[in-house]
């Protein structure tokens, strides 16, 4: 065991007064923070490691729970904290993740209730002991910056004209400032398959919602329909984005298509900083099991960026160079 791991199995065996404990790691996110499951006799629980060095958010983490939770929504309890080292004691809200759960027989029933309990968790505008910040066009911009940084430059070790530094530059404002000017709500961040359970009793479990904001109204929409761990018709995502906005009442001004533009648009940045976190786990983490999810987070770039004219510069710019030098540098990752 590591160290960290090491105190905080000190921190459990204190806190159950016993050394009998079952403790295995869980599959973890593109983040530092760590999940473990603990067996206390017949109950089980969920340890989170948030080292305060990189993931100072366990204050965020219980203030979030206990906003949502008082909206009716399903989020694990806080059964013990240890906020000077990081350290969360959760209740278990079992195995059955959605990235797991879903097929196509049950997809219309899970996400039913994920986009219900999404319409709630918009509504959620103030978390009491925790000021919510502000997903602004800043904030996007930086983040597209990094996709430029650790995808463009360092994955693929491309060297970018001052031209194409420019169009890039453009493309980028284009998205922020098209996000920013979208209907603002609370904004789980992250809300995709891998980071929601299917209950008993038809409820949905929702985990890392630690880094919420409050921002574009189709971000945690884009996330969960256009998921870069698992994708669908898109016929059928266009029919469900629609379906969920009916479900807003103070959407009854916007027409369809300014929806579904904003979802597309919504989309691009989203899938461009996925992608960064993808590359930047395998460069800077020596994580490497991130980058299968690359070609299906591209594909759904490529399948948007021809259907709107502000984006006909960078299109060209993905099929001439990003996608053959892609292309290259997986074949040779590969070997």
């Amino acid at each position: 065991m590591d160290m960290r791991q090491q105190a905080l199995t000190h921190w459990l065996q204190t806190f159950f007064s016993t050394t009998s404990l079952d403790i295995h790691a869980m599959p973890g996110d593109a983040s530092f923070r760590r999940y473990f499951r603990v067996k206390h006799g017949a109950k089980s629980y969920v340890a989170m490691d948030a080292p305060p060095a990189q993931e100072n958010n366990c204050r965020q983490f219980i203030a979030i729970a206990n906003a949502l939770r008082a909206k009716g929504l399903h989020t694990p309890d806080i059964i013990a904290r240890d906020l000077e080292q990081g350290f969360l004691l959760l209740s278990d809200l079992g195995s059955h993740v959605y990235l797991k759960t879903l097929n196509a027989s049950n997809a219309e029933e899970l996400y039913g209730r994920a986009l219900d309990a999404l319409a709630i968790l918009q509504s959620c505008r103030t978390v009491e002991d925790w000021k919510v910040p502000l997903f602004t066009a800043d904030l996007m911009y930086q983040e597209l910056q990094l996709f430029k940084e650790w995808f463009l430059l360092r994955h693929l070790n491309l060297e970018l004209s001052q031209q194409t530094e420019k169009m890039l530059a453009e493309f980028f404002d284009f998205l922020a400032k098209s996000a920013a000017e979208q209907p603002q709500v609370f904004m789980h961040r992250d809300y995709q398959s891998a980071n929601l359970m299917a209950l008993p009793d038809k409820q949905v479990g929702i985990l890392d919602f630690q880094d919420a904001f409050i921002g574009p109204v189709t971000y945690d929409l884009v996330s969960l329909l256009r998921d870069c761990y698992i994708a669908w018709p898109d016929d059928l995502v266009k029919k469900r984005v629609l379906q969920y906005k009916q479900k807003l009442t103070d959407m009854s001004s916007v027409g369809d298509y300014e929806f579904l533009r904003w979802f597309d648009l919504m989309g691009l940045q989203r899938h461009l900083k996925a992608i960064l976190t993808f590359s930047r786990k395998f460069h800077r983490d020596h994580n490497a099991n991130y980058l299968q999810h690359i070609p299906r987070t591209l594909a759904y770039i490529a399948a948007v960026l021809p259907q709107y004219v502000e984006c006909e510069a960078f299109n060209a710019f993905l099929n001439t160079t990003i996608l053959p030098t892609f292309k290259k540098v997986s074949a040779s990752c590969a070997q």
